[in-house]
């Protein structure tokens, strides 16, 4: 019997029916610990998708932290509360793992002091709390403020409705000032207060209702929901991504080509992309992280032979662009890899 693809740890992408639906509930908290011991227990049971990055002086200091993990069905959802704190996810952590989720983080009150950081950017985003989502099969360093939040961890296709490609969510934050966040963080923070005593087909239920809902808002947000105009929106956007993907080996793939496929104008075409920097970025990073795949999944094919095949036009090329959109040359992540076979992983 062939294995259930997973989407993070052992969360099915597709929940199967015949299964019979429970919450698995963990809680951790260091509270209890000697002070010098606190972090670096945190450190130690997170270890996993991300990179806690710490420094000396934190790990003498005092450092609260508690989570309440609940598996349910195809959804993580985790309660958790921390210090200050920084997760780095790099591509080369992505090339050795298989987490692929979409994740929503909740915030319950604002939070200044958040920032999302990513590779080849010289500022991030600043977050004041609400809702924003981040795709684990991209890079992003995230510091955190002292606070409590909520992250749901979800298959992509669950909202491929809204977004044909969830990839396209990264980064995305909703202002908690928006009515429709207020009401969601409160139904987030009423699930966080009763999910233990739930029935698993309640919870499951309602934390579908949830994400659905989180995935309407950041539609109307992109212009993808609400009316003929959203609606024309969408197809025109799924279109465009269909025809990049389609075409994502051939080296005359540019935005000229994508607008002339689809007919609109180039203005028209770049607010779809508006969020990714720009159709032509959108093609660069589509190319990058297929590339980057490639690197770990073919060790021996040389660099400049998947720089043609993902479209650049020479090695220099591609290493330049694969810098800064990473922050470490191709050749890196498959040192990265050896690096990893040859001794245990940590976060």
């Amino acid at each position: 019997m062939p294995a259930v693809k997973t989407h993070f740890q052992d969360l099915p992408i597709v929940l199967d029916p015949a299964q019979r639906l429970e919450i698995a509930h963990q809680h951790f908290d260091v509270c209890a610990l000697p002070v010098q011991q606190q972090l670096l227990a945190w450190c130690d049971r997170m270890i996993g998708v991300v990179n806690l990055l710490t420094t000396r002086d934190e790990r003498r200091q005092p450092f609260r932290g508690w989570i309440d993990r609940y598996a349910v069905g195809e959804f993580l959802f985790a309660d958790c509360h921390t210090d200050r704190i920084t997760q780095d996810r790099t591509i080369a952590r992505i090339s050795q793992d298989n987490a692929r989720s979409i994740v929503f983080h909740v915030f319950f009150d604002t939070a200044p002091g958040n920032e999302l950081i990513y590779p080849g950017k010289r500022t991030g985003t600043a977050l004041e709390g609400g809702i924003f989502a981040v795709d684990l099969n991209q890079p992003v360093q995230f510091k955190r403020a002292p606070c409590r939040h909520v992250t749901i961890f979800l298959p992509g296709t669950l909202l491929c409705n809204v977004f044909p490609d969830p990839s396209v969510l990264h980064g995305r934050t909703l202002s908690p000032h928006l009515p429709v966040v207020r009401y969601l963080t409160g139904r987030v923070l009423s699930l966080a207060a009763h999910v233990r005593h739930m029935a698993p087909w309640d919870a499951h239920r309602i934390l579908r209702e949830i994400v659905l809902l989180i995935a309407d808002a950041f539609g109307e947000q992109a212009g993808l929901k609400g009316g003929k105009p959203a609606l024309a929106r969408a197809m025109a956007f799924d279109q465009a991504r269909r025809y990049v993907h389609r075409n994502l080996h051939d080296g005359d793939l540019s935005p000229d080509g994508v607008v002339e496929s689809l007919g609109l104008s180039r203005r028209a075409v770049y607010r779809l992309f508006e969020h990714e920097g720009g159709l032509g970025a959108y093609i660069r990073h589509v190319r990058l992280r297929a590339a980057a795949d490639e690197l770990v999944a073919w060790p021996g094919v040389p660099v400049q032979d998947i720089a043609y095949a993902h479209g650049f036009r020479s090695a220099s090329d591609f290493t330049r662009a694969f810098r800064r959109a990473y922050g470490l040359a191709p050749q890196d992540i498959r040192q990265y890899r050896d690096d990893m076979g040859a001794s245990p992983k940590r976060s």
